[in-house]
């Protein structure tokens, strides 16, 4: 009996046990998935298509909208220059002081949201660290957008170099010394070796920034201050409009987040699948 057969036989199940654990499965995602987001759309819709775009249209609301998108956009790019920088550093060179940076890059996982956001208060607050130079230059870091940005690339800033790290590892570093003893230098063998062969977690690492820098909560929620029209996001205006009892324009600041949290699903499955296609031919 070969290796391959007394695996395939000690992972066989029977038809029976697929069929439960699919069932199981399916209806994990039925109650904890399908069914929070067709409460959150039907809410939304509940008195008609004139409401929910008169919810969207509101100014707080437009406002929350570009902050939220101004955010990303800001953080997002950091987290990339950030997340290629260390995974590069982490998985083709060895020096000294490279489990510590490993470790400092998963310290937003381990660190609460809230804690965060503190700590950028405690730093740039008005009885922070640097909180009487930055009111004596006039400079606003904390209940501004400074702050939010701050926040936001903190709490995200794992999730590209976390995608890369393994990747870049497995692939090794045998490409790029052939490159550079074939005379190409430092950038083009960046761009015309690595690039290429990590494009794919790349663009995995960067949907899942964007989905959570678009979605962050709780250190925004400490750093922003609540103030309406300037420096609440979407999930910080939905919060707002849920506790002032406005459930449906709530429901519909919320239905466009799922929204884009669908898009950022669809996109990546496309890049899934796009990658797949790349591997076969």
């Amino acid at each position: 009996m070969t290796d391959l057969t007394r695996k395939r036989i000690a992972t066989a199940e029977s038809p029976g046990v697929r069929r439960a654990l699919i069932a199981l499965a399916l209806l994990f995602l039925f109650f904890f998935l399908v069914l929070p987001l067709a409460a959150v759309f039907t809410q939304a819709l509940s008195k008609g298509l004139d409401a929910y775009f008169d919810a969207l249209k509101e100014p707080d609301a437009w406002s929350a909208i570009r902050l939220t998108l101004l955010t990303a956009a800001i953080a997002v790019p950091l987290n990339l220059v950030f997340g290629i920088a260390a995974a590069w550093a982490i998985a083709k060179h060895d020096f000294r002081g490279k489990a510590l940076l490993t470790t400092l890059i998963d310290l937003p996982f381990s660190v609460s949201p809230v804690v965060a956001g503190l700590i950028y208060v405690l730093v740039f607050g008005a009885q922070g660290w640097f909180g009487p130079w930055l009111a004596a230059h006039y400079i606003r870091i904390v209940f501004a957008v400074p702050g939010i940005v701050l926040a936001t690339v903190f709490v995200t800033f794992p999730f590209i170099a976390r995608e890369l790290i393994p990747l870049m590892q497995a692939q090794g570093t045998e490409e790029e010394e052939a490159a550079i003893v074939l005379g190409a230098t430092g950038w083009q063998t960046f761009r015309h070796v690595t690039l290429p062969n990590i494009k794919w977690g790349l663009i995995y690492g960067v949907i899942l920034c964007n989905a959570r820098a678009m979605g962050e909560f709780g250190a925004v929620s400490v750093v922003s201050g609540h103030i309406r029209g300037q420096t609440n996001t979407m999930p910080l205006h939905v919060e707002i409009l849920y506790n002032e009892y406005q459930s449906v324009a709530a429901f519909s600041v919320a239905s466009l987040l799922a929204l884009l949290a669908l898009a950022t699903l669809a996109i990546k499955s496309a890049a899934q699948w796009r990658q797949e296609l790349d591997e076969t031919t």
